[in-house]
């Protein structure tokens, strides 16, 4: 069961109260109490009967599902999408090429099968993406470094220009 306190905000006198509402101006003090409970109250209902806030009850898996032990010192030793994404890449001479836009897997086979790079452009704008394979990635142990052996900006410039679909 949730409790509430009736909140108060001070209200605005004289011009102030005019400019800020304009609607509620001509109101009384208790009428415009009345008013902004009734705004609140009204918000509250429509969010507890959508039950989009509380949940009724814990997470259950869904029927069929099988759940499996994971060894957790293996996950930590991956890469982290998240972390990759707009690291930079670079060649073997450790210029800048590129920046690392996404990464994309397969869902048929259900692994990583695309990186999506960003060539060209400043600060993110006016580049052009393009697709390459994900294992042709090297990735140092600590995830900070991402090489792309052999490629040029010219070069990955010359590639089909990736578009994600709309």
């Amino acid at each position: 069961m949730v409790a509430f306190t009736r909140l108060q905000t001070p209200l605005k006198t004289g011009i102030e109260a005019i400019s800020a509402s304009p609607g509620l101006s001509n109101l009384t003090l208790a009428a415009r109490r009345r008013y902004s409970d009734w705004m609140i109250w009204t918000a509250l209902a429509i969010v507890l009967a959508t039950g989009t806030v509380l949940p009724t009850g814990p997470a259950l898996p869904q029927a069929g599902v099988q759940l499996i032990k994971v060894d957790l010192s293996v996950v930590t030793k991956g890469y982290r999408m998240s972390k990759l994404i707009g690291s930079n890449v670079v060649n073997d001479k450790s210029e800048k090429i590129g920046t690392v836009d996404d990464v994309i897997a397969d869902k048929d086979k259900k692994q990583l099968s695309f990186a999506v790079l960003q060539v060209g452009g400043f600060l993110g704008l006016g580049g052009r993406l393009v697709a390459v394979p994900y294992d042709s990635l090297v990735i140092d142990d600590t995830g900070q470094k991402i090489t792309l052996p052999g490629a040029s900006k010219d070069e990955l410039k010359k590639l089909s220009e990736f578009n994600y679909p709309a």
